[in-house]
């Protein structure tokens, strides 16, 4: 009868793995197309139920993951929230989505409470310790989003390598001294950028001033645009966000960008355009998103690190 048929009997019917027939529908990607269409016939005339058998990939619990994020407001996650939801359901799972507003006690408290109602969590930007997170992962199918802790799943949208072109191009411009405005001291995006602005300091003798918005905000970014020194010649932006705060501080100061100062923000996330438009680092949040789930349900990953590049989007700021 249909729906009765398990992955084990599919698997023997074929002569593979059951995890070959969990890749089937869960991580195509992995498998060869032609693999992929055998698999999925013999399961159809066998009466296999794909939806059962995602349930089962992880714990059997709920058919719900759950996925954790800093901040619903920020204009980065709204596009993680929606593929994370577009490639559950694809899967036959739910999502229960919740927003710890960058507290660590906060994610502590929504995590204790999604585990024994999911399957398995995609945490987003986790500000818990390492530590924790290598507990919660041995009970739990755990995969990290731009959090990168060994022996966990993880996927990492990078921006250094088109932050360090962005820099480069700046510099070829004929800018020396740098300011950057940093956002969350705990985020792992924030120290990718700030080690890479480092980096850039001493391979190209810039003279650089660190600043930084720990609530990541617009208004805070406005604020803080007033410390941005006259000698400045080129600013790079935690994010959008802040980029556009300071873009308005600037401004309001009689600043002109790009005439007298270059501006490159991050993430490619605003659903506004700035003016003038905001040369940027595009994320491919969907991408590495996607991957997340594919980890999330393949019962033989434990230990992947991917990492998505982003690319530099060159617009009228710079």
């Amino acid at each position: 009868m249909a729906g009765r048929t398990t992955i084990v009997e599919v698997a023997r019917r074929l002569g593979v793995a059951p995890s070959t027939v969990s890749r089937a529908f869960n991580t195509p990607r992995l498998l060869r197309p032609e693999t992929v269409e055998r698999v999925r016939a013999t399961a159809a005339e066998m009466g296999y139920a794909p939806n059962q058998h995602a349930r089962a990939l992880i714990t059997g619990r709920s058919g719900a993951i759950g996925l954790v994020i800093p901040d619903i407001t920020n204009p980065f996650f709204p596009p993680l929230i929606r593929t994370a939801q577009r490639e559950a359901e694809r899967r036959g799972l739910g999502v229960f989505v919740v927003e710890t507003n960058g507290d660590v006690v906060r994610e502590e408290q929504l995590v204790q409470r999604l585990v024994p109602q999911v399957e398995g969590l995609v945490l987003a930007s986790s500000r818990l310790p390492d530590a924790r997170l290598r507990d919660l992962a041995a009970h739990i199918r755990t995969v990290l989003v731009n959090r990168d802790v060994a022996g966990i799943g993880r996927v990492l949208t990078s921006s250094r390598e088109a932050l360090v072109e962005g820099v480069r191009r700046m510099h070829a411009a004929g800018a020396r001294d740098f300011c950057y405005v940093g956002g969350p001291l705990l985020s792992w995006s924030e120290g990718e950028r700030r080690d890479a602005m480092r980096a850039m300091e001493r391979e190209l003798g810039l003279r650089v001033r660190y600043l930084g918005v720990e609530s990541g905000t617009y208004a805070d970014a406005r604020g803080l645009a007033s410390d941005i020194g006259p000698e400045t010649r080129a600013v790079v932006a935690f994010d959008d966000i802040v980029a556009h705060g300071v873009l308005d501080g600037l401004t309001s100061r009689g600043v002109r960008v790009p005439q007298e100062v270059l501006l490159l923000g991050c993430d490619d996330a605003l659903p506004i355009e700035t003016h003038p438009r905001l040369s940027t680092i595009r994320l491919h949040i969907e991408r590495g998103t996607a991957s997340a789930l594919d980890m999330l349900v393949d019962p033989d990953v434990r230990d992947e690190r991917l990492v998505v590049e982003g690319t530099l989007e060159l617009r009228e700021t710079t």
